[in-house]
């Protein structure tokens, strides 16, 4: 069983600091049994942060507010949704499940904050009003985004026993790199508007299951990672029992670009870069 304190110790041992601005990615599973809770997690990270420091992860939406009109729902399923979804309530919905429980239990934490947005964040900590103050609807990843600006912050992204293939910052990555034959998801979302519930249109750079470029890898992101952890050797630390990795986002943001260059212009390149 682990304390909050031997928890923040252990964030301590992996390289973070006060006044950091961490974009957080969990397995509460991995970290194994925790004296209070899986709140504790989060509330070790904060202590080791303190008020001078920010921290944030991706919540989304639930299941099908950003589905309709994708083409992977029938007619009839569509026709239910569009009948029965409510409107979107940013400060109310659950998280996505695929996400983590983590994600939630920040997101309904006193002092929490999100953006208005179904592709939504949760922050905490002295930059969060910097990060959440602006999201374009359309493209609601690449510039102007939260992940544009944490990325500007140098902000270090935290994979907590977490899957290597959900790194969200990936796909800001994918929004602003100069990558021909990008792949366009069209949608609309269930929203609020005087008074009544309207579907607003959007649109990104795919960023579901199908990836954004059709030469993608099944788990490229994971390769993507998994690449810049060997290239820059970083072995990484437990936390609990879960082994962690603390990844500079800037550092990480040319090394995936070029690899999604190459991969984009020749599908045969992830085999020459070992990503397989």
């Amino acid at each position: 069983m682990y304390s909050k304190q031997e928890l923040g110790n252990d964030f301590c041992k992996l390289g973070i600091s006060a006044g950091d601005t961490i974009m957080l990615h969990a397995s509460v599973r991995a970290v194994g049994e925790i004296a209070g809770g899986p709140d504790q997690i989060h509330l070790a990270l904060k202590s080791v942060l303190t008020s001078e420091g920010t921290l944030m992860m991706y919540a989304s939406c639930p299941r099908y507010y950003d589905e309709v009109g994708r083409g992977n729902l029938t007619e009839d399923q569509e026709r239910e949704v569009r009948e029965k979804l409510p409107a979107f309530d940013a400060l109310t919905a659950r998280s996505a499940r695929d996400n983590g429980t983590l994600a939630e239990f920040l997101r309904t934490y006193p002092d929490s904050r999100v953006n208005c947005h179904v592709a939504r964040f949760v922050f905490w900590g002295k930059q969060a009003g910097h990060l959440l103050s602006k999201q374009p609807w359309n493209y609601a990843f690449g510039l102007d985004s939260p992940l544009d600006r944490f990325l500007g912050l140098d902000g270090k992204i935290v994979l907590l026993g977490s899957d290597h293939d959900a790194v969200t910052f990936l796909h800001y990555v994918e929004h602003v790199a100069e990558i021909p034959g990008k792949r366009v998801a069209r949608y609309q979302v269930p929203v609020m508007k005087d008074g009544l519930k309207i579907w607003r249109a959007m649109e990104e750079f795919d960023t579901s299951g199908d990836g954004v470029h059709p030469h993608w890898p099944d788990r490229f992101f994971a390769k993507i990672v998994d690449n810049f952890l060997t290239n820059t050797s970083n072995k990484g630390a437990l936390v609990g029992d879960a082994p962690t990795y603390m990844i500079s986002a800037r550092e990480l943001f040319p090394f995936a670009v070029a690899i999604m260059q190459a991969v984009a212009a020749d599908p045969c390149a992830s085999e020459s870069m070992h990503l397989f």
